[in-house]
């Protein structure tokens, strides 16, 4: 297929948190807002005045400052974080908005909090004078109740800080505005991600996971443009006219930001088709629906817990609900296999992983993989080998079906 014209410049803007377009936007007197989870509603931070930045530590490889303050036993992509903000690498963001979910990174954030104690007085993780970081919790069930609490923290803890520490408006027009923004963005990544369902897609998952990526790290006003471009772009793409696959696979499992991961998978011979993982586009890209007369941030609170299908929602009939949702993904990308991707020490998807490893193949049919893996792919020799006999069995399954 022919290059995609802003491939690279996206991949170089995936080098580094600070990117070109942040730099931009923060000369534009901007403030960058930081934030590590799906459940820190994006299009909050993405009021007139700031912007948001989902955090990465891209390249990092050796996290051994970090695992002296959190421990060998914390996943290393908490840890690969700690280490990029003790390089500095950080000192860009003017806010850390986290969120009461996943332990590890919580615990990353909490090192970012100012101490103002003589006893770690040095401990100034963050350069920067107008930095603060500011927590939420986010209920586990997804009820009346539970979306008041939620809508109180955002208005609390959220906007109403980025209000005090920055006079950033936070009116239900601006909320609205913001709204409308992310609801673009969404419908364009959307779009271009329709053509993976074709037959012979065209686009491959490394290139949508590289368009995902820059959509959650850069300013949305600044990547809006080249979103507009690309999906005008690939409305006359061509496909190869040999299937460049053997197979094609829903990835899903935790945090997952490293888009060589889904290069290894495709070089192995499958074709990622969607991406049901941390930092995907499956529940991030979603519209956000504000109904005749709601309170948009309620609307907000509803939206985010009820399009997620986090693990760390635990009744039953959550569990089985995700089950049957990752088995409608595989039909609606009319995908061959599923790859289940856990980073080591993940608390919530180390158990949703082994579960849907036989569940998915015991009461669904469809073949899994089940990966156990680092934030950086330093094993990718063993890796290789996995996929390699994954997508052979796909194939043996396939012949033996007539298909």
């Amino acid at each position: 297929m022919r290059d995609l014209k802003h491939l690279i410049y996206f991949e170089n803007l995936l080098q580094e948190a600070n990117n070109d377009l942040v730099k931009q936007a923060k000369a534009d007197g901007k403030r960058a807002i930081g934030y590590t989870c799906f459940f820190m509603p994006e299009v909050l931070l993405d009021l007139p005045g700031c912007f948001s930045v989902r955090l990465r530590a891209p390249r990092c490889t050796s996290p051994d400052i970090a695992t002296y303050y959190m421990s060998a036993r914390v996943c290393h992509y908490a840890r690969s974080l700690m280490e990029r903000a003790l390089e500095g690498g950080f000192n860009f963001l003017d806010a850390q908005m986290a969120t009461e979910t996943c332990t590890a990174t919580c615990r990353f954030q909490e090192h970012l909090q100012q101490k103002h104690l003589d006893s770690v007085k040095d401990m100034r993780i963050i350069d920067n004078d107008d930095f603060y970081c500011e927590f939420i919790d986010v209920p586990f069930k997804k009820t009346k109740i539970s979306y008041e609490h939620y809508a109180e923290q955002l208005r609390v803890h959220v906007l109403g800080t980025l209000h005090e520490h920055f006079g950033i408006d936070v009116s239900d027009e601006a909320v609205m505005q913001a709204i409308e923004q992310q609801n673009e963005v969404s419908r364009l990544i959307n779009e271009i991600g329709e053509y993976r369902k074709l037959d012979n897609p065209t686009i491959t998952g490394y290139e949508f996971h590289v368009i995902q990526l820059v959509s959650l790290v850069c300013p949305k006003y600044l990547i809006l443009p080249y979103l507009r471009e690309t999906a005008e772009e690939m409305k006359t793409r061509e496909p190869d006219l040999k299937k460049e696959f053997r197979c094609k696979v829903v990835l899903a499992g935790s945090e997952n930001d490293d888009p060589d991961f889904t290069k290894l998978i495709e070089s192995c011979g499958a074709r990622v088709v969607c991406d049901r993982y941390c930092y995907g586009a499956v529940e991030s890209r979603q519209i956000i629906e504000v109904k005749e007369g709601e309170d948009p941030v309620m609307a907000i609170a509803r939206h985010y817990l009820d399009a997620s299908n986090c693990p760390r929602f635990m009744p039953q009939d959550e569990m089985r609900a995700r089950k049957q949702h990752l088995a409608d993904l595989c039909k609606e990308y009319k995908a061959d296999g599923l790859i289940v991707a856990s980073n080591k020490f993940c608390e919530y998807w180390s158990y949703e992983r082994v579960i849907d490893t036989v569940i998915m193949r015991r009461d669904f049919g469809i073949p899994v993989c089940s990966i156990e893996k680092e934030y950086i792919n330093s094993a990718s020799g063993q890796l290789r080998t996995r996929f390699q006999a994954f997508i052979e069995s796909v194939e043996i399954k396939q012949i033996q079906e007539g298909k």
